[in-house]
C-alpha cells in the first residue's frame, strides 16, 4: 500500500525553493583549467602518500568501453584506448597488456594515431568523443616518440574532447586533429587543427561555429592531399541533449587540409543531420562510405523492441487507452491487461481486476491510464521507441565529392535513438563491397552497403561497438572494441574471441561490500550490469553477475549477506536473494492520476543503519519501505526545483542518506542543486541550500559516524563544464556550511567518505583521483600509490577489515588498506572548525 501524507516544508525551505533562479554558471576558463592541471601534477610529485599501496581486484572477465585500436606494422603490437581508463599496450598479440598513460593530464581518451612511417610515434587525444552522460573532458593532446614509454604534452588543452587524429603517411610531422570542443557549453577551441612541425605549433584550418566540432577525419589512401572531415553539431545539458543540426556535414580538402569545401551533392544538409563517420576502401581508393545518424522523423513502423515483445499477438499500448471507451476497457481480457500493467511498471497494487474496479467507480479515468508515465512514458523505452530514420549508409565513387544513399536494410535498430554514441564504419581492406557498421549490434554488408546482417553472434561479443581495426594484409583478421572490452576474429567476424583478461577498465557507477569472510565487493557498471567478487581477488579472477543493463546502486543486507538490492538505470531496482536466485522488482510506483516519478539515471537507494528491513529510494520524492521493498510510503513532497525540461530525465534526487545516530533524520540532494533535511522521518523538510553554491548537482552527502549534526557534502559543476572543487562541512545539521577544500586543485568532486576510526581523516574521490586529508580538510594529499588519474565515482569503507574500497569509472576496483594512513595521521591534529 501507499500512504497519503501531508508534508510541512519550513519557511526557510519555501523561500529557498521558490526564489532560486538558475544562475549564470560559467564554464571553467582555459587559464583556470591549466592552473588546476599544473597543481595536480605538483601534488602528484610531492605527495607524502607516494609509497602507499592500492590493490586492484578487477574485474576483467567483463570490461569497459574501448574507443580506439591502433596496430603497429607488426600486428602482435597494438594499443588500446579505454574511454576513461587510459591507454594500454600489448606486444604479444593480446596475451598481456600494460597501462602506459596513467599519470598524464586525463585518462579519458578520444582518439589515438600511430605514425605509419615511424611506429615509435604515437599521438593520444584526451577527452572521450562519444558525448554520453559519463564522457569526461580531456586535457589536450600528447605525443610519444618512444612507443609509449614517455609522453610530451603537445597543446590544445581546452579542446576538451578529441574527435580524431590523423598522421601524414610519409611525414610524421604533419598531423591533423579534430576537436569536438566542450560538451556542456559553447567554446571556440573546436574545429580542425593542423601542425607541420610535429606539434610545436598549430593552425586551425576548419572552423564551423562554437557549437560544432570535428568528429572524424580520413586521408585518401593514395593521395594524402585529399582529406575528408566530418563536422558534428551537438550540445548536452544535464536535462537535454541535441545531437544533430545544420552544422553537421562532410567537408573535403584537396590541398592537405589547408582549405575546405562542404560536400553537398547527394548528402543531407538539413537540421536533422547527426554524427557522421566514414572510411575509404583501401582496395579502390576513390570509394568511400559514410555512416549517418539521421534524426529526421520516420513514417515507417518499427517492430517492437526486444524489451517490449510479448507473447500475445496484439499487446496493449498507452495510446490504445486514448482511443477506447469505458465499455471496451472493462471488456479487456484480464491476461492482456495484466501484461500491459506489468510491462509498463504500474504500481504492484494495480491488477487488471483493481483497474477495472476503479474505472467503474470513476476513481480513475482512461486518460489517466494513457498518461501514467507522463509525456515521456518510460525513460528506458524512449531510448528505443522514437520514430526516427536512424542509421543510413552513403557511398561515394569520387573520393567524397558526391554521395548516394545505398542502404536498403532497415538499420534503425543499429542505433535506436542514440546514434551520437557510435558513428564508426569500416571497409574491408581487401574488398570494397564488404562494409562493417558499428552500433548496438555489429553488422556487415557484402553488397556495397545495400543489405546488412549481424556478425556478432558466435563468441558472443558484448554489444555497443565502438572501434574496429582490419588487418591491411589480411581482411579476415579483425580487432573489435566495444562496451564489454576487446575481441579478435581471424574469420572476418564469423567468430570472436575475448581478450579482456589483462585489462581492468570497467566503469563503475557504484560500489558496496558485504560482511562475509572474506568479504565480497559489489558494483554497478556502465553497460555491464551488476557484479560481485571476492575482496581477495587478483584482477584476473572472475566476478559473478547479478543482473544486466547499466548497473547502478547496490545495497547489501549484511545480516546474512544474501539479500541484495540493486538494479539498472532510471530506478529499475530489485531485491535479489543470492542463495535462491529469487528476484523481485521493488521500484515504487505512483498512483494513477498522480505526477509520475522522475528517476535519475543513477537512482539513489540506501538501507537504514538502524534496521536493514528499511530501505529508502529517491525519485523527486523520498520513498521509505519498512518491509524490504514490498510496500512503500512517500515521505516527502517534490524536493527538486522542477524547472528544466528536455529529453533527459531531470529534476531528480541524486542522494538520500540517513543519520547513523538518529532514525528519522534524513538528508536528500537533487541534480538541480537542492539540499534538504528531515528530523522527523519526513514529517517536515528544511532546505539547506543557504551557504552553498546554487544549482550544482549534489554528488554525495555523508552524515558523520562520530558526531551528531556533523555532515559533509560534495557538489559537482561538471554538467556546466565547471570543474571547481565544491566540498563543504556543517556541524549543525546543515544550517551553516564551511568549505573544506583547503589546498585542493579545482577538480569535480564525486564522493566524500569519513574515516570510521579517526574523524580527522576524510577521503575525497574526484574526476582525477583519490585525495586524503588527515586534519579535517585544511590540507589534502593526492593518493598516488598505484591509483592512476582516473575518475572515482564511489567509495565505501569495510570497517571490519579496515579497507577503503574504491569504485572507479575506468579502472575497475581498488582496495586501500587504511592502517598505514591511520598510523601516519597525528591523533592530536586539530580538526578544521
Amino acid at each position: 500500500m501507499k500512504k497519503t501524507t501531508t508534508y510541512l516544508i519550513l519557511a526557510a525551505g519555501i523561500l529557498s525553493f521558490s526564489s532560486l533562479q538558475a544562475q549564470d554558471i560559467k564554464p571553467t576558463s582555459e587559464k583556470a583549467f591549466k592552473e588546476s592541471m599544473e597543481k595536480h601534477q605538483q601534488m602528484f610529485s610531492s605527495t607524502p602518500l607516494k609509497s602507499f599501496k592500492a590493490r586492484n581486484i578487477g574485474p576483467t572477465n567483463m570490461s569497459g568501453r574501448i574507443v580506439d585500436i591502433e596496430v603497429a606494422q607488426n600486428p602482435n603490437t597494438f594499443y588500446i584506448a579505454a574511454a576513461s581508463g587510459g591507454v594500454w599496450k600489448t606486444e604479444d598479440n593480446g596475451q598481456s597488456f600494460t597501462p602506459i598513460f596513467d599519470h598524464q593530464g586525463a585518462l579519458g581518451i578520444g582518439d589515438m594515431a600511430l605514425s605509419p612511417s615511424n611506429n615509435n610515434i604515437l599521438w593520444v587525444g584526451t577527452g572521450e568523443n562519444n558525448s554520453s552522460r559519463s564522457t569526461y573532458a580531456g586535457a589536450g593532446i600528447y605525443k610519444s616518440t618512444d612507443a609509449g614509454k614517455t609522453w610530451e604534452f603537445m597543446g590544445l588543452p581546452y579542446s576538451q574532447h578529441i574527435g580524431q587524429i590523423q598522421i601524414h603517411p610519409t611525414n610524421p610531422d604533419i598531423v591533423w586533429v579534430g576537436s569536438m570542443g566542450s560538451l556542456y557549453s559553447k567554446n571556440k577551441e573546436r574545429g580542425l587543427y593542423k601542425t607541420t612541425d610535429g606539434g610545436k605549433s598549430w593552425k586551425k584550418v576548419l572552423y564551423i561555429d562554437d557549437n560544432t566540432g570535428i568528429i572524424d577525419i580520413k586521408i585518401h589512401p593514395s593521395n594524402p592531399d585529399v582529406l575528408l572531415a566530418a563536422s558534428w553539431e551537438r550540445f548536452r545539458q544535464a536535462y537535454d541533449f541535441v545531437g544533430q543540426g545544420k552544422g553537421s556535414a562532410i567537408w573535403r580538402s584537396e590541398d592537405g587540409g589547408n582549405t575546405w569545401k562542404k560536400a553537398v551533392a547527394g548528402f543531407p544538409q538539413d537540421e536533422f543531420v547527426g554524427r557522421i563517420g566514414f572510411d575509404f576502401a583501401q582496395s579502390n581508393p576513390n570509394v568511400v562510405y559514410a555512416l549517418l545518424d539521421n534524426q529526421a522523423k520516420s513514417d515507417q513502423i518499427q517492430e517492437e523492441p526486444r524489451q517490449r515483445r510479448e507473447e500475445e499477438e496484439n499487446p496493449l499500448k498507452f495510446d490504445d487507452f486514448k482511443q477506447m471507451n469505458l465499455a471496451e476497457a472493462l471488456g479487456l481480457e484480464e491476461k492482456r491487461l495484466n501484461s500491459f500493467l506489468r510491462r509498463n511498471q504500474f504500481a504492484s497494487k494495480y491488477t487488471a481486476e483493481e483497474v477495472k474496479r476503479q474505472l467503474r467507480t470513476g476513481k480513475i479515468t482512461l486518460a489517466q491510464i494513457a498518461n501514467y508515465n507522463g509525456d515521456s512514458n518510460d525513460a528506458n523505452a524512449a531510448l528505443f521507441d522514437a520514430p526516427i530514420k536512424g542509421a543510413e549508409i552513403y557511398r561515394s565513387a569520387d573520393a567524397g565529392k558526391s554521395w548516394t544513399k545505398v542502404s536498403e536494410s532497415d538499420l534503425r535498430r543499429l542505433y535506436n535513438t542514440y546514434g551520437y554514441y557510435f558513428g564508426e564504419i569500416r571497409v574491408n581492406t581487401q574488398d570494397e563491397n564488404e562494409v562493417f557498421v558499428l552500433g548496438v549490434p555489429l553488422m556487415v554488408s557484402r553488397d556495397g552497403g545495400k543489405n546488412f546482417s549481424r556478425t556478432d553472434s558466435i563468441g558472443r561479443p558484448h554489444s555497443d561497438h565502438q572501434s574496429m581495426w582490419i588487418n591491411p594484409k589480411d581482411g579476415k583478421h579483425i580487432l573489435l572494441g566495444n562496451d564489454g572490452g576487446l575481441y579478435r576474429s581471424y574469420g572476418g567476424g564469423a567468430r570472436w574471441d575475448h581478450l579482456n583478461t589483462q585489462m581492468p577498465i570497467s566503469q563503475f557507477y557504484s560500489i558496496m561490500t558485504d560482511n562475509a569472510r572474506p568479504y565480497n565487493v559489489y558494483g554497478g557498471m556502465q553497460d555491464n550490469g551488476v557484479w560481485f567478487g571476492s575482496s581477495k581477488n587478483d584482477p584476473s579472477a572472475p566476478w559473478e553477475s547479478l543482473m544486466g543493463g547499466d548497473g547502478m546502486v547496490v545495497a547489501v543486507d549484511t545480516r546474512d549477506n544474501n539479500i541484495v538490492y540493486t538494479g539498472f538505470q532510471f530506478g529499475n531496482y530489485f531485491r535479489i536473494d543470492k542463495s535462491s536466485g529469487d528476484r523481485k522488482r521493488i521500484t515504487p510506483g505512483h498512483d494513477i492520476g498522480n505526477t509520475p516519478n522522475r528517476w535519475n539515471w543513477r537512482t539513489p537507494a540506501r538501507l537504514s543503519h538502524h534496521n536493514q528491513d528499511i530501505i529508502y529510494m529517491g525519485s523527486q520524492y523520498v520513498y521509505q519501505s519498512l518491509d524490504q521493498g514490498s510496500t512503500w510510503t512517500t515521505i516527502s513532497p517534490d524536493l527538486t526545483k522542477n524547472k528544466k525540461s528536455g529529453n533527459v530525465p531531470f529534476a531528480t534526487l541524486t542522494v538520500v542518506e540517513e543519520s547513523p545516530f538518529e532514525f528519522g533524520t534524513l538528508y536528500a540532494g537533487s541534480d538541480d542543486g537542492n539540499v534538504w533535511i528531515t528530523r522527523n522521518n519526513g514529517g517536515n523538510w528544511t532546505s539547506l541550500n543557504a551557504g552553498l553554491p546554487q544549482d550544482r548537482w549534489v554528488s554525495s552527502i555523508a552524515p558523520s559516524k562520530h558526531q551528531e549534526g556533523l555532515v559533509y557534502i560534495t557538489l559537482n559543476g561538471y554538467r556546466f563544464d565547471e570543474f571547481n572543487t565544491y566540498l563543504f562541512k556543517s556541524t549543525d545539521y546543515g544550517k551553516t556550511w564551511v568549505s573544506i577544500k583547503g589546498n585542493m586543485p579545482e577538480e569535480s568532486s564525486n564522493i566524500i567518505v569519513e574515516d570510521h576510526t579517526n574523524p580527522n581523516i576524510l577521503y575525497l574521490g574526484t574526476d582525477h583521483g583519490l585525495y586524503v586529508t588527515m586534519d579535517g580538510g585544511n590540507n589534502w594529499n593526492l593518493f598516488q600509490g598505484e591509483i592512476p588519474n582516473v575518475a572515482i565515482y564511489d567509495m565505501v569503507i569495510q570497517e571490519r577489515e579496515n579497507d577503503l574500497v574504491i569504485g572507479t569509472h575506468g579502472r575497475s576496483v581498488y582496495i586501500v588498506e587504511l592502517e598505514p594512513i591511520h598510523k601516519l595521521a597525528k591523533p592530536d591534529q586539530k580538526v578544521m572548525d
